[in-house]
Order: C-alpha cells, then structure tokens, then sequence
C-alpha cells in the first residue's frame, strides 16, 4: 500500500474519531485544569466561601461584593512562594489580581468543605 493511501486512511479516521469525541464531549462540564495554578483555583472556586469581618470592610472600602470577589479569585494568579501548603488539614493560598486599575492581594484558607477568605490587601508593584 502507498504512503498516501496509509496518510488517507489515518486521516480519515482521526477526523471521524475527533468528530464524535466533540460529540460525547460537548454537553458535559470537561476542563483541562493540569497545572498546579488551574487546579488550586478551581479546587477554590468550587466550594461555599465565607468571609472574614477584615475581608468584609475591605471589601466595603473598595466598593466589591461577593461577585467581584468570585471573578477575581477565577482569573488571579497563587503565588505559591508566598502560600503556606504544607499544612495538612488546611492549605494558605496568596491569590494577586487586579480590580478598578488596583492591584489586589488575597489570603484564602482552603480546607477540605469550605475557603475562606481571610483578607483583601491592595499593593504595589512587585
């Protein structure tokens, strides 16, 4: 058999293969959260939060609510430098993102059924 008619028939069933994999895949809620940044994120994401009384005046001085908060935690960056994840039960994340052309920085305690977010602290450029 030809090179091109070994090329044709891999082709041909790569594309039908790619065509109902997009098929069995395309109703579900799948993600591709593989580096250790995705994961903690969406580990926090997904479980109820609640709030510290100095993450609540923070939050009421730079006019955020509960919304802002969830979106900021989405699209920030843990820097795992400064994070504690050492400790067994719960882990310390430091989450940076910006809101309003301000720079924030997030402590989240994640435990096993709840994140709570200890505090919002605006800061300067690193």
């Amino acid at each position: 058999m030809k090179f091109i008619h070994r090329l044709g028939y891999y082709l041909g069933g790569f594309s039908i293969g790619i065509i109902i994999l997009a098929f069995f895949l395309s109703g579900k809620k799948t993600s591709c959260a593989y580096s250790p940044n995705a994961r903690t994120i969406k580990s926090i994401s997904q479980k109820p939060k609640s709030y510290s009384d100095e993450a609540l005046s923070a939050m009421r001085t730079f006019e955020m609510d509960t919304t802002v908060v969830s979106d900021m935690i989405q699209y920030g960056s843990v820097n795992f430098s400064e994070s504690d994840t050492k400790t067994e039960d719960c882990k310390t994340y430091i989450l940076k993102n910006s809101y309003k052309d301000q720079k924030f920085r997030f402590q989240i305690k994640n435990c096993d059924s709840l994140a709570t977010i200890e505090s919002i602290v605006p800061y300067k450029k690193d």
